[in-house]
């Protein structure tokens, strides 16, 4: 699994004052943290963004380009800033996302061909709600892979995110379990082993306590990976997750083990 930090995110008060005043230190010393707690890409979660939205976009992306040369996902339901921050890339970046709602669709879909990058589509109904389980998610992955090949985008290009809803949800354990039959029948329907993300995040949406949020995330996360989970996002800041997440790793690498490494 690759790990994408979730850091970056607008709703944190030093993202968006940085952003508002085009100050790329903060912005800066967040990533600098994220790489050193084990991060392999970074999401920019700039939100929908309202006026100077490209020049905001353009700002993170430049900013966090300066920093690392690992993969960027740019995260913003804003086509406009998700075109301005296509636009300035110097390096290859991955669109997160687009779902089967119709203004995805039109206007977010269309900018991965244009711009040559990855995407990531979520499996949501098209007004945006979730599937109620792993059949309904299928059936939405056959319509997006259709979408995008009808797009004249390459199926390869495609991360499929199946939707991970917070515990606390109605049937939230179950989704959970769904989530991982999806992740684990999705190169059966596809006939390749498509690649996939999930906001781990999302599962302790809502928690109080810290360590019953990383709990809960320790114990889901090897349950992705052993379901062949490609990316994982996730809160980089939370150590106990991230020894796991390394773990996870380290025993699906089929080489010599040893207890130095751990």
């Amino acid at each position: 699994m690759i790990l994408v930090s979730d850091n970056l995110q607008v709703t944190n008060p030093v993202v968006s004052k940085a952003m508002a005043a085009l100050d790329p230190q903060p912005v800066c010393d967040i990533v600098r943290q994220c790489l050193e707690r084990g991060a392999q890409a970074i999401d920019i979660n700039s939100g929908p963004l309202g006026k100077g939205s490209s020049d905001k976009m353009a700002f993170l992306v430049e900013t966090v380009q300066e920093m690392t040369d690992a993969p960027l996902l740019l995260d913003t339901a804003n086509p406009l800033a998700m075109e301005a921050g296509l636009t300035v890339s110097k390096k290859p970046v991955i669109i997160n996302g687009f779902s089967l709602e119709p203004v995805k669709m039109a206007r977010i879909l269309p900018l991965a061909k244009k711009h040559d990058a990855d995407i990531i589509g979520y499996l949501l109904n098209t007004d945006s709600s979730v599937p109620l389980n792993a059949d309904e998610r299928l059936n939405i992955a056959s319509r997006i892979i259709q979408a995008i090949e009808k797009e004249g985008i390459s199926p390869d290009r495609l991360i499929i995110d199946p939707v991970l809803v917070p515990l606390t949800w109605q049937q939230g354990p179950y989704q959970a379990m769904e989530v991982l039959t999806t992740l684990k029948m999705l190169p059966e329907l596809f006939g390749f082993p498509v690649r996939s993300i999930v906001g781990l995040s999302n599962l302790t949406s809502g928690a109080n306590s810290l360590k019953k949020r990383m709990f809960m995330e320790g114990v889901y996360l090897p349950m992705l990976s052993a379901a062949h989970l490609t990316l994982v996002l996730m809160n980089i800041f939370h150590p106990e997750t991230v020894a796991i997440a390394q773990a996870c790793k380290m025993l699906k690498q089929n080489s010599i083990f040893s207890w130095e490494s751990v």
